[in-house]
């Protein structure tokens, strides 16, 4: 789904805990699963690919979009939870699968907690730390109806994908790098 559809917007239902385990709900973690890999996503959410339930998946390893992005292993989240453990901020260069070609400057918490359920319905409670963080609060946010526009605090950071390359990359992969050597990811 791509921004302007109404499903990116709304907020998502809870997964009763019974329903993990059911086929269609199997077949919808399996889907993202595939489409996050297919389009070489760090993550993606369940509203976008038009069904808005809160589940998301976040995966990373060696990823042509994000060469410079620490690996993340394949980590399913159902009805997440997250808790900022610091007041620390981070700017976070995002870009968004559903807002093709834009990028632009939001802050992130560079340590949370995330509590939920995994792919089998047992509970998921994991400390996620430096820019990966990030990624986990975008997915998040897809399952609140917030994209990351909306925490785009000054407007002058928006660059399509070719700009971000030529002028800000290298300086953000420095960034980046910088959080891996403080957080370890």
């Amino acid at each position: 789904m791509k921004i302007g559809n109404p499903v990116l917007r709304e907020t998502c239902t809870a997964v009763s805990l019974s329903d993990i385990s059911s086929a269609g709900t199997q077949a919808l973690i399996d889907d993202l699963i595939e489409t996050r890999r297919a389009v070489n996503g760090a993550g993606l959410a369940a509203p976008q690919i038009g069904v808005a339930v809160r589940i998301f998946v976040a995966e990373n390893d060696n990823n042509p979009r994000y060469p410079y992005k620490p690996s993340i292993p394949l980590t399913v989240v159902v009805n997440p939870k997250i808790t900022f453990l610091t007041n620390d901020q981070y700017e976070s260069n995002e870009g968004c699968l559903s807002i093709p070609d834009l990028r632009g400057v939001v802050e992130r918490c560079p340590e949370i907690r995330v509590e939920g359920f995994d792919h089998d319905g047992k509970v998921l409670n994991i400390v996620v730390r430096g820019v990966s963080a990030g990624t986990f609060q975008h997915e998040d946010d897809h399952l609140n109806g917030i994209l990351f526009p909306d925490r785009v605090k000054d407007t002058r950071s928006l660059s399509t994908w070719d700009e971000f390359r030529q002028r800000h990359e290298t300086a953000f992969a420095r960034q980046v790098a910088a959080l891996v050597e403080r957080y370890g990811s």
